[in-house]
């Protein structure tokens, strides 16, 4: 009873980890080795799995270095205790979490000293240089600090800069212009935009003198020409900065058009297009225009010449030398008339007295001012010069005799006045040849979902790698769990049979002691005779002792089928399911 009592106060868990244990230690070394193994793959595979989930991402913090500077840059590395890796091409990694706070740090150490140089390479000019080597490194100094400079974009992860400065000469139809070559390592997956490109190309001609931009050349790592992507601004087509503006201007026009129809309609009931047709041409024109002459009182005089000769006392002869010419004038045919203030006995313009028989020659040149217009006109740029717009209104449902909502169609005058809050809205101006369009037309219903087959699909046609890799780890898994691992679970978790269950060692005792007493029982039917006699002639007979070995056994069966009903139930189940 104490043991029993003792048996009840162990909890289950650990008797069957008992269980379990004794189990364990008596399998076959084979399967203890097997089990052990299994286990220890699934753990490793876990563990592996893990660690490479962990593995920090490596970015390349330095290209292209020599191996001095190479070394130098490792050993720093290993004493900020930062992890790296070394790559081909004198490349050096480390986590993308460390890349620019150890850059910061070995920038601050001067690391890697065969970087750019700048103009710190003016700083240790050696006594008596040539002016040569000087101006070599000063042009050296100009590219460095312009690489430099040129990295600090983001997208820009190295960048190297060459200038051909031409030998100037006296002679203006001799000289040449410099010119630059810019080649740029850009991040993987990152790409500069036109407006970026330009920025660079005003960088490096804003930095050395007399070079034009288009004498300025940027090339990416693949050989990609992006200089002539940035194409200053010339006439030969839409750049993207005029693209962006006719796309700001279309979407403009579309927002003013829903947002007036909106309102009436909802807002998934109205779609709107506007096409701008705009132009980017630069046009400028001067034109010069002359007034009529008029009047001279309102005309300005520009400039006045008056010219007199005044002639006293007799003609002087002209003519023909001879008789003729020395005879005296003939009496005048025409009347003379002196001008106003210059008759006779008065002064002329200069001062002079007219005398009775002098001449006065007088000639007036008058200029006026000429009324003349100049105007210099430079028509802007990206002027509108047509709007054609498309505007689409759903059905307005409605409630018909059933009262279910129906779908409705717009009556002519409704959509005739959609069409002039339209045209108010755009500021339509038929002088200009817009065009709009308004149509009433019934939306389809929702869009047709996508099936589970084409999700399915299309994430194992993206996935597919990592669905093989992760497919076979998990038969890997499966196969040491349910082949190798639990069927050995199995056996040492198997439950012991109680006393007196079928299997346990209580109920095969009885089963073989009831087999016993079976056969003794057998053996004594098969003689006949009656228990209990004995033979006579005071000899032990041996069926005397046989029939005390049966008695003594029944009492002992009898005892314990008192003592324990239910093993006795257990033997006679054994009795009746046994074959024999």
């Amino acid at each position: 009873m104490a043991d029993l009592a003792e048996e009840n106060a162990t909890p289950v868990w650990r008797a069957r980890l008992n269980e379990a244990g004794d189990r364990f230690k008596s399998l076959p070394n084979n399967k203890k080795i097997l089990f052990l193994g299994a286990l220890a793959a699934i753990f490793a595979v876990l563990v592996g799995t893990v660690v490479l989930n962990r593995t920090p991402n490596y970015k390349i913090l330095f290209s292209n270095l020599a191996d001095r500077d190479g070394g130098q840059v490792t050993a720093a590395l290993q004493q900020m205790n930062v992890p790296y890796q070394l790559g081909e091409g004198g490349s050096i990694s480390v986590p993308a979490d460390k890349v620019y706070d150890a850059r910061l740090k070995l920038a601050a150490q001067g690391l890697p000293k065969a970087g750019g140089v700048g103009f710190e390479l003016m700083d240790n000019q050696k006594f008596g240089i040539s002016q040569f080597a000087e101006q070599v490194n000063y042009q050296r100094s100009i590219e460095g600090e312009l690489a430099r400079t040129i990295e600090s974009v983001s997208s820009v992860q190295s960048a190297r800069v060459h200038i051909a400065t031409p030998k100037q000469s006296v002679f203006v139809r001799e000289q040449q212009q410099p010119t630059a070559s810019v080649m740029l390592q850009l991040y993987p997956g990152r790409i500069l935009d036109g407006g970026q490109i330009a920025g660079i190309l005003h960088l490096v001609s804003s930095s050395v003198p007399n070079l034009p931009l288009k004498n300025v050349t940027i090339v990416d790592q693949d050989g990609n020409l992006l200089s002539k992507q940035a194409g200053a601004d010339d006439n030969s087509g839409l750049d993207q900065r005029q693209l962006t503006f006719v796309h700001q201007i279309e979407e403009g026009y579309v927002k003013r058009i829903e947002d007036i129809l909106e309102p009436i309609f909802g807002r998934t009931n109205v779609r709107a297009q506007v096409t701008a047709n705009v132009d980017f041409s630069e046009t400028e024109q001067t034109s010069e225009t002359y007034r009529p002459n008029s009047s001279p009182n309102p005309s300005a005089t520009r400039s006045q010449q008056i010219s007199e000769k005044l002639v006293n006392g007799a003609t002087q002869p002209t003519g023909v030398p001879g008789a003729l010419s020395n005879q005296p004038p003939s009496a005048a045919s025409a009347p003379i008339t002196l001008p106003p203030g210059a008759a006779p006995g008065t002064a002329n313009l200069s001062g002079q007295t007219i005398s009775q028989n002098g001449t006065l020659q007088r000639d007036i040149t008058t200029n006026y001012e000429v009324d003349k217009t100049i105007q210099h006109t430079k028509l802007p740029t990206g002027a509108l010069k047509r709007l054609s717009a498309a505007v689409v209104v759903n059905y307005r449902k409605m409630p018909d005799k059933n009262g279910e909502m129906k779908p409705t169609p717009l009556t002519p005058q409704e959509v005739q006045q959609i069409n002039n809050l339209v045209k108010e809205a755009m500021g339509y101006n038929s002088g200009r040849g817009d065009s709009l369009n308004v149509v009433n037309a019934a939306f389809a219903d929702a869009a047709v979902p996508v099936s589970i087959q084409e999700r399915v699909t299309d994430y194992v046609t993206d996935n597919g790698a990592s669905l093989v890799k992760y497919g076979l780890l998990a038969i890997a898994l499966l196969y040491l769990l349910f082949g190798v691992v639990r069927p050995i679970m199995r056996d040492l978790v198997k439950q012991k049979p109680a006393p007196g269950e079928p299997g346990s060692p209580e109920a095969a005792a009885a089963a073989a002691a009831g087999g016993r007493l079976l056969g003794v029982a057998g053996e004594e039917g098969e003689e006949g005779g009656a228990p209990g006699a004995a033979k006579s002639g005071g000899s032990e007979d041996p069926r005397e002792a046989q029939r005390q070995q049966y008695t003594s056994n029944l009492e002992a069966v009898r005892e314990l089928v008192k003592s324990d009903p239910r093993m006795a139930a257990q033997i006679i189940k054994e009795w009746i399911s046994s074959d024999e």
